[in-house]
């Protein structure tokens, strides 16, 4: 059995492997540019962010319907769970639908459809965040929230994605106001691309909770240590930062300096499909390359369940910590 764990940084878009999208794109007649499933796996093998962004939202014209997004939540799920994923707080970006004609609607209950039936079928606990897109317009990310509004029973929190560089958290501050007043959670993207000072951007202009990457907080120390002052989780993605050349090699990740200063980071999967593995996968990586002993990896899961978003079921964050602390290598 895997060691429990959260993950709290997972685009489902992302979660596309090559032999479900050639399994959507003949349901719903779209023609792929790839001669097979191996040709679109060699394509998932890209040079950076830009590159990565381009075949992703390209793939997306695959999803059209309601049963095509239950589709592929339920094949995360079932990849989450065997990798020891307990509880998962699920990112998706509507404005990538929005634009090609699939509507608000048919994202949130096509998920909706899976999730609600997540912790039956696959003993998982769900929650679902909704990503401004951030190389669109603040315009774009504010009509995006209004018409989530009648789906916000579903949706817990928003978030921040795409291109980064070029496009700072205050480019948004307005519609992370207007979602912090309809009580939502708010975490955003950033120090991936862009600068330590973005990172504090998003904590001081859009008051996240949360900061996702926020890998370059090390080149700021007085940064370093207001995070840990202040206790706010980083949602880590080592297989992604190699990939996406954050990184150059597994081994030169900064994760045990990050912790060694005391830093809540948590390790996730990004977007697993393409990036080479779930968070199990992600685990295992951290732990062969970086050589991380037993009590590092539960302390990793642990602060998983810390910094999830379950202050409305602290009895069920209780029990996964238990679990936690039970494990037995």
């Amino acid at each position: 059995m895997p060691l429990p764990k959260a993950e709290l940084h997972l685009h489902i878009e992302g979660t596309l492997e090559p032999e479900l999208a050639f399994e959507l794109a003949a349901r719903n007649g779209v023609r792929l540019p790839y001669a097979d499933t191996g040709a679109l796996r060699t394509a998932y093998r890209f040079e950076d962010l830009q590159s990565f962004l381009d075949l992703y939202y390209d793939l997306m014209a695959v999803l059209r319907t309601e049963r095509d997004f239950a589709d592929l939540a339920n094949a995360y799920l079932a990849r989450a769970a065997a990798q020891g994923v307990r509880h998962a707080e699920i990112f998706f970006d509507p404005q990538a639908h929005l634009a090609r004609g699939v509507g608000m609607g048919t994202v949130v209950e096509g998920l909706w459809r899976a999730l609600e039936h997540s912790e039956r079928a696959h003993g998982v606990s769900t929650q679902l965040i909704m990503c401004f897109l951030r190389d669109e317009s603040a315009e774009s990310a504010m009509a995006t929230l209004d018409a989530a509004e009648p789906y916000l029973d579903r949706i817990t929190g928003v978030g921040l994605d795409s291109a980064e560089a070029g496009h700072p958290p205050v480019k948004f501050r307005e519609v992370y106001e207007a979602a912090a007043a309809l009580g939502l959670r708010r975490v955003a993207h950033a120090g991936e691309e862009g600068p330590p000072e973005y990172i504090t951007e998003a904590l001081d202009v859009l008051g996240v909770e949360r900061v996702d990457h926020g890998l370059r907080c090390m080149e700021d120390p007085a940064l370093v240590e207001r995070l840990v002052r202040e206790r706010i989780p980083l949602t880590l993605c080592p297989l992604s930062n190699v990939r996406l050349r954050a990184v150059d090699v597994l081994t030169e990740h900064p994760l045990p300096a990050m912790l060694d200063a005391g830093l809540l980071c948590t390790v996730n999967s990004d977007d697993p499909a393409y990036f080479g593995g779930y968070a199990g996968d992600n685990f295992d990586a951290v732990r062969a390359a970086l050589g991380l002993d037993e009590e590092r990896l539960r302390e990793l899961a642990r602060n998983s369940f810390v910094a999830s978003f379950l202050e409305h079921d602290e009895e069920r964050r209780a029990r996964y910590l238990a679990e936690v602390a039970a494990y037995e290598f």
